[in-house]
């Protein structure tokens, strides 16, 4: 076999996983221990051939598929059917972000999807004084006591490997944690069959492989490197590399495919006309919503937007942005941002179309405050903002409104019920 040295990573690579994502967020917000209930995430009213999102660990266990329809599902009295709430899995998630985020920079973190995410590890060992299995155990145990949520995390020397000892192993673990090196591959990789148990392996190149005669995953790693590539072309090479655990990719590589937002926005269409006077409630709650998700992913902004569409038979509206001097995420500055624009552009026709833009992102972890700026205020306006976002985390959007939600032009309420901002 050729010498693969010269391709080997050896970086600290974190992969974590949420377990059963969807699931377990039903059962913290119930209150429920999701490895002892058994729960689905499907909307059984729609059909009995309903898509299930999830289940919980306790109905795995038990030979329940994680995907599969309504009428699939165990005949079984006990179980607990859980409508799907993006919205609010959206808000844990972000919350799952905001605890990688204190450990490691946002350049070091890749999150592949809403429950899995890979950090770069390489440059904080020396920092925290601690290895990289000891930095994971802290995460883990900090989204257990921060959220309620359990997270299994695989350790490596690349993104591949550290992907592939968190779906072999450390979810099998006790501990929930594997780390594999290079010298781990033969022996903990090589054995794994069918071959579409392998990240990036699916049924139908398994068939392919099967009839060459490949049904271990090591069999792949000790075949012809050239005649992969010559019958299925480079995904065949990379296939020989990954099953030999090499894989060139790093964090930073990922940008291009990350899911990082450039802004953060937020519009509505009104059931009716709107005038100068009610519509400011509407343009206040929009600030709440959409600062809130700001400060849930650690976020400042610099450009603000606000949009306004006129009813039919008017002029179109219009959308102007203004670029502050000091980035913010403060609810009272954004909302005093978009009066000012309203102000100077609303033409006094009948309004049907609010928008709202939050562009110009950066980091809130250090902000400096101007001469013109009350840091004591601030400061208050912050706290009281955590206070009230963790309420609404836990208790849902609804849990707390502003007193003009009551209002009858008042649209929160409704808004929050259509995204899932409340749950039972």
């Amino acid at each position: 076999m050729e010498n693969l040295k010269q391709y080997q990573l050896n970086k600290n690579i974190l992969c974590i996983d949420l377990k059963s994502f969807y699931a377990s967020v039903e059962c913290v917000l119930r209150g429920l221990d999701p490895f002892k209930t058994p729960l689905v995430v499907a909307d059984r009213e729609r059909s009995n051939g309903s898509i299930v999102l999830a289940v919980t660990p306790f109905l795995k266990d038990r030979g329940v598929p994680s995907r599969c329809r309504v009428y699939e599902l165990p005949q079984d009295d006990d179980i607990i059917f859980a409508r799907p709430q993006m919205a609010k899995y959206l808000e844990y998630s972000a919350k799952v972000i905001g605890v990688y985020l204190d450990f490691i920079s946002e350049d070091d973190l890749y999150v592949y999807s809403i429950d899995e995410a890979f950090l770069d590890l390489t440059g904080y060992l020396d920092y925290y004084k601690k290895t990289d299995v000891e930095i994971a155990e802290d995460i883990l145990n900090e989204i257990y006591n921060r959220l309620g949520l359990t997270a299994t995390a695989g350790v490596g020397p690349n993104m591949l490997m550290a992907k592939l000892a968190m779906d072999i192993e450390a979810k099998k673990s006790p501990t929930n944690i594997s780390k594999w090196t290079y010298d781990d591959i033969e022996e903990h990789l090589w054995p794994v069959t069918p071959l579409s148990k392998m990240w990036g392996i699916g049924s139908r190149m398994e068939e392919h492989l099967n009839k060459l005669g490949l049904r271990k995953i090591g069999d792949i790693a000790k075949y012809s490197r050239a005649s992969l590539k010559r019958r299925f072309g480079v995904l065949g090479e990379e296939l020989w590399f990954h099953t030999n655990g090499i894989d060139m990719s790093l964090i930073k590589d990922k940008d291009k495919l990350s899911r990082k937002p450039k802004s953060y926005g937020i519009s509505q269409v009104l059931f009716k006309d709107y005038n100068a006077t009610n519509i400011l409630t509407i343009i206040r709650e929009m600030v709440d919503d959409v600062t809130r998700r700001l400060r849930l992913t650690k976020k400042r902004t610099k450009t603000i937007t606000l949009s306004i569409g006129y009813s039919r038979g008017y002029e179109d509206g219009f959308s102007r942005q203004t670029t502050l001097e000091q980035s913010t995420s403060s609810t009272s500055i954004i909302y005093k941002t978009c009066l000012e624009l309203f102000d100077i552009y609303y033409d006094n026709y009948p309004i049907r179309q609010v928008g709202i833009s939050l562009s110009n992102l950066t980091d809130s972890n250090t902000y400096q405050y101007s001469l013109f700026e009350d840091a004591d205020a601030l400061e208050k306006e912050q706290q009281l903002e955590a206070t009230i976002d963790e309420i609404k985390f836990r208790y849902g959007n609804n849990s707390v409104l502003r007193a003009t939600s009551e209002e009858e032009h008042s649209t929160v309420k409704a808004r929050n019920k259509q995204i899932g901002g409340h749950h039972v």
